[in-house]
């Protein structure tokens, strides 16, 4: 019989954002999560987020006098984080679109970002500021299933938000939680409250009205968005599938995203060969070189460069910042993320976005947040029935032992 649960992820990545977002990180998605000690196995069995589900949860809460209370460092910390996060997410569509306007190879151009990220990331285990992460048999196969999911996500986004405006992209990735729910019924037998499907209705309903008769509508961009929604609602229940398990050393949340990503660059490699071929060698030198040329091939390796850094950023900065947050804090943050990137786009790129289309992302993004709110309603219950049958459980052997005692007398 198929388990019933509330506690089905989604990713926002995320990683991704994705929920990341890797989402969520769940969120980790980006969220779960993989643990490299008993505690934080513990403490991360108790946490939920909506992203990427890697990462690690940990109180927003100060101690003192033996009462928790936000300090007010913490409370900017975690405001540096959202800050940072969203600047992050704004900058790498708004650079990944200008890139993929000159240089349309987006493949090649989504697999080199992953590489730049793995490079990023090798540098700092060489250098010793992060400690190099030490995987298990298990732990290799369960990256290299995430990463399979990270990096066909990525590159059906970057395909998408090549074939169309930024968005119409971000429109369509609201669908997100809906196929993470879906994934997680029909793959893994994770079933949640007919209350918390419920909420995807307007989800659903919200983007397909703001889909239909849309001037700027392309069915490359659609169904690549779809596609990443897929592999990233695949990332998360993945995840959270894996997440009982230890998978090594040194497998902190930022590290976990690093060695998934090295991953994704690997696996992603062949992809670009065989789509793509010498396509961009091509496409630089027309960019670059004769009268048709648009900017320099200085300025176009800058661009790259950057656009990977912030890439693999964005997702690090999520991490962190879930680390710090209430898994409804989380969701609040992603749903406003997306709407940040679309008002950005819109004023960046001067794409005319009509009634319709407004209408309908605001009915979805609502629809989003709505979805979030009442899943993690429904896992508060759920957890507290948990505790107090165990609790009920626990005073009756106490109660048994007590009676057989007394007997023995």
């Amino acid at each position: 019989m198929a388990a019933t649960s509330t506690g089905a992820a989604t990713a926002t990545a995320n990683i991704g954002s994705g929920n990341v977002t890797f989402r969520s990180p769940r969120g980790v998605s980006p969220s779960g999560a993989f643990f490299k000690d008993a505690e934080q196995h513990q403490q991360q069995q108790q946490a939920s987020s909506e992203t990427l589900p890697l990462v690690t949860a940990a109180t927003a809460m100060g101690v003192r006098g033996g009462e928790e209370e936000m300090t007010f460092q913490h409370r900017m910390k975690i405001g540096f984080y959202f800050a940072l996060w969203y600047f992050l997410n704004v900058v790498y569509n708004i650079v990944n679109k200008k890139l993929l306007n000159v240089v349309p190879a987006p493949v090649t151009i989504g697999t080199i970002q992953l590489g730049i990220g793995t490079l990023y990331a090798s540098l700092l285990w060489i250098t010793g500021i992060r400690a190099i992460p030490k995987l298990t048999p298990k732990g290799k196969e369960i990256v290299t299933k995430v990463g399979i999911y990270h990096g066909s996500g990525q590159l059906f986004s970057i395909v998408s938000l090549g074939a169309g405006p930024v968005s119409f992209t971000h429109i369509v990735k609201a669908l997100e939680p809906f196929f993470s729910a879906i994934v997680s019924a029909l793959v893994f037998g994770t079933w949640m409250k007919p209350q918390v499907y419920a909420t995807l209705i307007p989800v659903v309903g919200g983007v397909g009205y703001a889909c239909l008769k849309e001037r700027s509508f392309s069915w490359l961009a659609f169904g690549m968005a779809m596609a990443s929604n897929i592999s990233f609602a695949l990332r998360a229940v993945v995840s959270k599938q894996g997440m009982n398990n230890y998978i090594g050393e040194n497998m902190s949340s930022v590290n976990l995203f690093a060695a998934v990503t090295t991953a994704s660059f690997f696996l992603c490699i062949p992809a670009a060969i065989i789509s793509e071929k010498t396509m961009l060698l091509d496409l630089w030198q027309k960019a670059t070189v004769g009268s048709e040329a648009v900017t320099t091939s200085k300025e176009l390796m800058k661009t790259l460069i950057s656009s990977g850094l912030v890439h693999y950023l964005n997702n690090e900065v999520m991490y962190l910042a879930l680390s710090n947050v209430h898994p409804v804090t989380l969701a609040v943050g992603n749903t406003m993320k997306r709407v940040f990137i679309m008002v950005a786009s819109v004023l960046v790129f001067r794409n005319p976005v009509s009634v319709q289309a407004g209408i309908g992302a605001g009915i979805g993004i609502s629809g989003v947040l709505l979805y979030s709110l009442t899943k993690q309603h429904y896992e508060a219950i759920e957890k507290k029935e948990v505790a107090e049958a165990a609790a009920a459980a626990a005073s009756k052997g106490r109660g048994r032992g007590l009676r057989r005692g007394l007997g023995r007398k």
